[in-house]
């Protein structure tokens, strides 16, 4: 899997745009990172980069941002609503995909030490990338802020990771680490900052103090009247959305604002959201309403909507939601041409796509035609009566479907694995048990592919069976169809396992994958024949 990381930097910069814009260009044209979202804040005088590459990238991104700052920023000029201490004031590594928590702490090490060195500036590691506990805390390394920068270089206590430990007026200091995905989330009120400010204290972890501590776990938060927007905000850090979702605190804060009858207008998020919290939210408002929403597009429009994340500013989906911004297209060449193309594809003179590609595909049209007749039944009058069962179907049958397709292409990859290895050299012994061990290994694969397959079609049946049973009595044919074509996607596959499973080697691999191949298969026959079953009573 590739390795993304994420990378936020915080500069000290929200209202001059030519210095803005002069940061997001330099991060913007480092080779290999993508540059998702550019947040100004002239209230705070603060702009917020969030930025994806890989171990390489990130860090050359994260310096190209730092060097511009050194140049344009001068920390003696600053003045902003937000706690801040230097320049660039905090820089994050987020682990997105393929790397660890720990990675990112050496990245983040790496990329300190190298801008310390260049810079001569001082730098100091936080959360994950610190091994001393009265500094991990980002509030801890930043208490005094610029202001209290000096004297607190001048304890050895506070000597920075990297860097002189010398105040520079101009920088101030920067602190890096490796954190949780962060979300910087703010509700809007339509209040004074103070009123703002007091159910921020009831609700963030730290509360008024250790005597008074607030609701909400790994909350970080405050009140503040933003002059844009003609508006109070509960800004927050939700430090792991996990602990607190953004729909606990948005609701929490509706809550409190009722208290004191104030109006609550939407909220924001500053930066991107990960996929799964939009998620989170739209789950809570379907159980909590009785809704019935299955498509992800519809889950992210009902979060939006309930949020009021379209309050302040445009929430556009394919850039405020990290898997959507570093989502590259899939590898699926067959599967994306027309029907007549793919059929010639198959009927080439060519072994792959054969027929375990065709198996995929009928295995998916099995699954969709029973999709197509619960969604035909759900939400008509006359078959309110039959409305549960439908939509205890549609859901699995939708995502059987979705999962099914890129299966077509997985086929036809994994038997050109082995094709690799056969046509690998084999004069020398080394040669030849090189180029065995590789064509084992593809026909695992060649194995492995077709016996998912199978695995994800029989999910389907028992949905099938209801949508059999409850199913628009019009759509019959359809269902039976259905039955047939995804029987004998499921048996196609079978006869993919049989057919490459005998040239491996590994007779334990061969014994487990063949009673879970031969039970599946038995029980697809048994399925299909209870689903037409079905419909000859109905």
């Amino acid at each position: 899997m590739k390795k993304i990381i994420e990378c936020v930097p915080n500069f000290s910069e929200g209202r001059d745009e030519k210095v803005i814009g002069a940061i997001a260009e330099a991060i913007r044209n480092t080779q290999g990172v993508t540059l998702v979202d550019v947040d100004p804040g002239k209230s705070t005088n603060r702009t917020v980069y969030t930025f994806v590459g890989d171990e390489t990238a990130i860090v050359e991104g994260a310096l190209a941002g730092a060097r511009v700052a050194r140049e344009m920023i001068d920390m003696r000029h600053h003045k902003g609503e937000h706690p801040r201490f230097g320049a660039m004031d905090v820089c994050p590594f987020v682990p997105v995909a393929g790397v660890t928590m720990q990675e990112c702490a050496e990245i983040a090490k790496a990329f300190a030490k190298r801008a310390a060195d260049e810079l001569k500036v001082p730098f100091f590691l936080y959360e994950e990338a610190s091994d001393r506990d009265y500094r991990k805390k980002l509030p801890d390394v930043r208490r005094g802020e610029y202001e209290g920068l000096d004297e607190k270089l001048k304890d050895p206590k506070w000597a920075p990771d990297f860097g002189p430990a010398e105040f520079v007026p101009a920088w101030g200091a920067t602190a890096t680490g490796a954190r949780m995905f962060l979300i910087a989330y703010n509700v809007n009120l339509l209040a004074t900052s103070n009123q703002a400010h007091r159910i921020a204290l009831d609700l963030r972890e730290a509360g008024r103090g250790p005597r008074q501590p607030g609701k909400l776990k790994d909350v970080k938060g405050m009140g503040w009247y933003m002059d844009e927007y003609n508006l109070a905000q509960v800004t927050v850090n939700l430090n792991n959305y996990k602990v607190t979702p953004l729909h606990v605190l948005f609701e929490e804060v509706k809550e409190k604002a009722r208290e004191l009858n104030i109006a609550v207008a939407g909220s924001e998020v500053v930066g991107v959201v990960p996929l799964a919290s939009l998620l989170m939210a739209a789950d809570y408002y379907i159980e909590k309403e009785g809704l019935f929403i299955y498509q992800e597009e519809q889950k992210i429009r009902l979060a939006v909507e309930r949020l009021g994340l379209n309050s302040v500013a445009p929430f556009n989906p394919k850039e405020k939601i990290i898997e959507y911004i570093v989502a590259e297209a899939p590898d699926e060449p067959l599967a994306s041409l027309s029907v007549r193309e793919f059929i010639q594809e198959v009927a080439a003179r060519t072994s792959a796509p054969g027929g375990g590609s065709a198996s995929a595909l009928m295995a998916a049209m099995g699954a969709g035609l029973g999709a197509m007749v619960a969604k035909l039944t759900q939400g008509v009058r006359k078959f309110e009566d039959r409305e549960a069962h439908m939509q205890a179907a549609i859901p699995v049958l939708h995502d059987l479907t979705q999962s099914l397709i890129p299966m077509i292409d997985k086929d036809t990859h994994a038997f050109n694995e082995y094709m690799d290895g056969l046509r690998m050299p084999k004069s020398t012994e080394k040669e030849k048990t090189a180029r065995k061990a590789k064509m084992q290994a593809g026909l695992k694969t060649a194995v492995q592919v077709p016996l998912n397959t199978m695995r994800l079609g029989e999910k389907a049946w028992n949905a099938l069976c209801e949508t059999a049973k409850y199913g628009n009595p019009a759509s019959k044919s359809d269902v039976q169809v259905g039955a047939r074509a995804l029987e004998t996607g499921i048996w196609g596959a079978f006869q993919n396992v049989l057919i490459n499973i005998a040239g491996i080697e590994d007779e334990v691999f061969k014994e487990k994958t063949m009673a879970e191949a031969k039970a599946i298969e038995t029980r697809s026959r048994e399925k299909c024949a209870e689903v037409l079953a079905i419909l000859e009573k109905n």
